[in-house]
């Protein structure tokens, strides 16, 4: 018998060590829904798409901006080609560079960049509110796994103070069959109770290990960190009521939760692209510049000999050679000219010369009137329009969801508040008669069955108050959740 009880207490101080770790980092609820919220994929995810939408509204922006494009080229030609710089036909290699700019810029066309904007400035903000919605998401998990595992301390507590009173009843029987005052068998029935509240225990402390590792992985921790959490202080009166109707939560729940309002702006941002797309339709408006300059090794330009520039042509006697011209005298005689050649070289035109020489630059502004093209704007239009029908009835959604998710609480709040007040009862009247029970026990006057089946009824009513408890307050912070009050306990 004393082994058995040295077994027991051995058990119960492994499970009392295991429940709590004392050099864990205990996490307060703020810390957890932080944490959680700072390590979530889906946030982040969230983030992102944010990010996009504000990087296609810059865009947006920057169209009304002009456009430069800056442009190169170098290469050789070889046989016959066309000069760049003169656009005359040669037959000889050259070789050939050239840059060019041009920018264009939009002046009009019917607010399509202005309704673009605001399409884009539209489904921004959506997207934010898209970000809070997925970080109400996680907090509302956070809380409810948070809950968990006090709830399961609660119950670990129960099962503790069970195996306690169990043990020190053990005790008091031990005493009172030595006195001769109780039959042995009294003795082994209470130690039998204590190894079922001791498997009771552990069981509570598995629930218990399991609800803080579910709680780890969605704030995604290590499984392996210690960790425990603050447990706050929750006064649960019988006095906690619903102040609140259903119709009054969904009109509070319409203005708080940010998928509504995210739904609501995707359909503004359908709205304007249509008018974006409308835009098609109608005249385009553009202003348009360019410049270009190039150079070529066949463009060459003639020096005269600074000393000599000119020679008098001879013939193979060296006569000189006269040609006729355009004159004549009064007699008709016509009148001849020396014959007289240029005498010096050809060099090419230096790069800088040519580039400043062949520099060319054009302004031009463009209309342009849309009359037919294979229904492509139509077809924009259309399934914009599409678009935006499907962004209303993403809103109806929404909305129809919204309002029954919130009956489905209210309903809900409502069985926790009755099953928790009657749980509140059953406990108060099983307290009195464990220790109507456990005195009768102790005198003799009750068998060693009563005993047991009525601390089995309170330690079930408690564990099932414990429950109820909890399910309550969950229930309500759902509310509060709908409400857009801070989720806190």
């Amino acid at each position: 018998m004393r082994i058995f009880t040295l077994i027991l207490f051995i058990l119960s101080a492994w499970s009392n060590g295991h429940a709590q770790d004392p050099n864990a980092r205990a996490y307060s609820l703020q810390e957890c829904v932080d944490i959680a919220i700072e390590n979530n994929l889906t946030v982040r995810r969230s983030e992102l798409q944010k990010l996009g939408a504000e990087i296609n509204m810059n865009q947006a922006k920057a169209s009304r901006l002009p456009d430069l494009n800056i442009g190169g080229n170098t290469g050789y030609n070889w046989g016959r080609s066309i000069d760049p710089t003169s656009n005359q036909f040669i037959s000889q290699q050259i070789s050939f560079s050239g840059v060019s700019a041009n920018s264009g810029m939009t002046l009009f066309n019917w607010f399509r960049i202005t309704n673009t904007i605001k399409q884009n400035k539209l489904l921004v903000e959506s997207a934010d509110y898209g970000v809070d919605k997925a970080k109400n998401d996680i907090s509302l998990m956070v809380v409810t796994l948070f809950l968990n595992v006090v709830f399961n301390q609660e119950l670990y507590s129960n099962s503790e103070y069970q195996l306690i009173s169990s043990q020190e009843q053990l005790e008091r029987t031990k005493k009172l069959v030595e006195a001769g005052s109780l039959p042995m068998t009294s003795q082994l029935e209470l130690v039998s109770q204590v190894a079922t509240n001791e498997v009771q225990l552990i069981n509570a402390e598995n629930s218990l290990q399991l609800a803080k590792l579910d709680l780890k992985q969605m704030m995604l921790l290590p499984s392996f960190d210690p960790f425990e959490v603050v447990v706050p202080t929750l006064s649960m009166t019988m006095t906690e009521t619903l102040n609140i109707t259903p119709e009054e939560l969904f009109t509070a729940a319409v203005q708080a939760m940010p998928e509504i309002r995210s739904a609501e702006l995707q359909v503004e941002g359908a709205a304007m692209g249509v008018k974006v797309a409308e835009a098609g339709y109608t005249p385009q408006l553009t202003l348009n510049g360019s410049m270009r300059t190039n150079y070529s090794d066949a463009f060459v330009t003639y020096i005269p000999n600074a000393d000599n520039p000119f020679t008098i042509d001879t013939d193979a006697n060296g006569n000189t050679i006269t040609r006729p011209t355009l004159f004549q005298t009064t007699t008709g005689t016509a009148v001849e000219q020396i014959s007289v050649s240029q005498n010096g070289t050809f060099e090419t035109v230096s790069f800088g010369d040519q580039f400043d020489q062949n520099l060319s630059r054009s302004l031009s502004l463009n209309l342009s009137v849309p009359v037919f093209n294979n229904l492509r704007t139509t077809s924009s239009v259309q399934r914009a329009k599409i678009a935006l029908q499907q962004a209303e009835i993403t809103v109806l959604e929404q909305r129809n969801q919204l309002r029954q998710t919130i009956e489905s609480a209210y309903n809900d709040a409502q069985a926790a508040s009755k099953t928790f007040a009657a749980s509140s009862r059953q406990v108060e009247a099983l307290e009195e008669t464990f220790r109507s029970i456990t005195n009768q026990y102790n005198l003799g006057a009750a068998n060693f069955t009563d005993f047991q089946v009525a601390s089995n009824n309170l330690f079930r009513a408690k564990s099932d108050l414990v429950r109820a408890k909890y399910d309550y307050i969950f229930k309500l912070k759902v509310l509060d959740f709908y409400q857009g009050k801070s989720l806190t306990l």
